[in-house]
């Protein structure tokens, strides 16, 4: 399949697409550009984003759907802090659902994410029913008991159980009204590291729809253990498997300020 097209009138041959290929698949003869047939195209779009005069397109990346930057950078330094230091992990939630367009709207930007040569292979579960949410607790306290019971479980597996137990609270899903999952193909290598990249950028999108987030760490060792009574109750299809949780709702509280870190370690070699 012809990958790439050239509007020969167009192109001023100045190489640029080709410094930006990372896979080498295209490069510069005397007539112009012209395809490695030794390479692969990974379908990344970088050489029709970065062509001055528009003279290439990619099958994959079509230069069509492709949006035009009218300034760059888009935040200005301050403005950008400001708004990667305010996502904060929130655990406590309104119990109010979650819009159905809201949700797509975030895993519609994580899919957006740069991933592993460009890799992608994410899909998403998202589930909104308060009973089934609330099942899914059960059996992820289920399973971290019995990891007590067998002393493999984490430090504070013990702690959690009885605090669920005693009071009810639940420290898996927070009471979140929405969760969501991403899911791979069981042989896909890059498949949590690419739903890390991908989450990333879900959660600081979710900011701006006015939405909290959180990481569900204990939900996603209970599903990576491949506990069944986990994967049949959220019917995860065959060849499939969870590589990510994050819990999504409109936050209950507001913080006020931005917090720090602990101290910059950093070391130069020149």
């Amino acid at each position: 399949m012809e990958l790439i097209k050239i509007e020969k009138e167009r192109c001023i041959k100045c190489g640029m697409c080709t410094k930006v290929c990372p896979t080498k698949f295209l490069h510069m003869e005397k007539n112009g550009i012209d395809e490695n047939s030794e390479k692969i195209c990974i379908g990344c779009g970088q050489c029709t984003s970065v062509c001055p005069n528009s003279a290439i397109d990619n099958i994959k990346a079509p230069l069509e759907e492709q949006i035009k930057i009218e300034k760059f950078p888009v935040l200005d330094e301050k403005l950008a802090e400001e708004f990667l230091r305010s996502r904060r992990s929130i655990r406590c939630y309104k119990d109010i659902p979650v819009e159905k367009e809201k949700l797509t709207r975030l895993v519609d930007i994580a899919r957006l994410a740069p991933t592993a040569s460009n890799s992608q292979g994410i899909s998403y579960i998202i589930i909104q029913n308060k009973e089934l949410l609330g099942r899914l607790t059960e059996i992820v306290m289920k399973w971290m008991e019995e990891e007590v019971n067998k002393s493999s479980g984490y430090w504070s597996f013990s702690a959690h159980v009885q605090d669920y137990k005693e009071n009810g609270n639940d420290i898996i899903l927070r009471d979140a009204p929405s969760l969501i999952l991403g899911i791979a193909s069981k042989d896909f290598k890059n498949g949590r590291q690419n739903t890390i990249s991908q989450f990333t950028y879900m959660e600081l999108f979710a900011t701006a729809l006015g939405l909290g987030s959180c990481w569900a760490g204990l939900f996603e060792m209970c599903a990576f253990a491949e506990c069944e009574p986990l994967l049949n109750l959220i019917n995860i299809p065959k060849g499939k498997v969870v590589t990510g949780a994050v819990m999504v709702g409109y936050p209950k509280y507001k913080f006020q300020r931005l917090v720090d870190r602990n101290p910059l370690k950093v070391n130069f070699i020149e």
